[in-house]
């Protein structure tokens, strides 16, 4: 579980839980990640940086030797940004495709050997992928290339009966748009529920998961 120490990611990883997997953690929030690990019972927990991309693709490795294997990974990491695409800067363009493209590829490549066969390696993208709006051209076109990435691992994994799954959620009330690493959202309607949203993702990946194993990571 790679961005356990979000808000989505956590939800995510409590759900898990709950339904008897037993999770990895790994987020950036060391702080919030040691919370989460005593909620969840002493869950191995890991930080990293999106922009250490060897340490991503090592994440699985590690998942897989504290768990005893993998059935699966889920990335949530993301971050948004805003602004006419002329007036994004360069290098918040960088971090942009950074965070939202090569974190999440590094981590789930990471995994393709080392999930087991039958297993899934799934990431959330977003709504922006299918409705791009104005003044998001670069947080949108990021979303949008993990998602080609995605589909592409999908087709490569069908020899090993890999599960990849694009969650494109609509926007949720989890504050992930007043996060933004530049300029202001656009005006919205309240966003839905994130429990419920994390609550139909997982049943996907339930249902994805291999059955003679119920664990799941990082």
């Amino acid at each position: 579980m790679a961005g356990a120490s979000g808000v989505l990611g956590g939800l995510a990883a409590r759900e898990l839980r709950a339904r008897g997997a037993v999770v990895a953690l790994a987020g950036r929030s060391t702080d919030r990640l040691a919370g989460l690990t005593t909620e969840l019972g002493g869950a191995p927990a890991r930080g990293f940086d999106a922009y250490d991309l060897d340490g991503c693709a090592s994440l699985a490795a590690w998942a897989g030797q504290e768990l005893g294997g993998l059935d699966g990974v889920l990335v949530t990491v993301g971050v948004a940004g805003f602004g006419r695409a002329e007036e994004v800067p360069d290098a918040v363009a960088e971090h942009l495709f950074a965070v939202n493209v090569l974190c999440p590829a590094a981590v789930l490549r990471g995994a393709v050997a080392r999930v087991a066969d039958g297993g899934f390696l799934a990431a959330v993208t977003g709504a922006v992928v299918d409705r791009p709006m104005l003044n998001m051209a670069d947080y949108a076109a990021a979303k949008a290339a993990l998602s080609c990435w995605l589909g592409v691992l999908g087709r490569e994994g069908r020899v090993r009966r890999l599960r990849v799954f694009d969650f494109r959620l609509p926007h949720l009330e989890t504050g992930f748009a007043d996060r933004s690493v530049v300029g202001l959202p656009p005006a919205l309607p309240r966003g839905g529920d994130p429990a419920d949203a994390v609550h139909t993702m997982v049943d996907q990946l339930q249902g994805a998961a291999p059955a003679a194993r119920h664990g799941e990571g990082p």
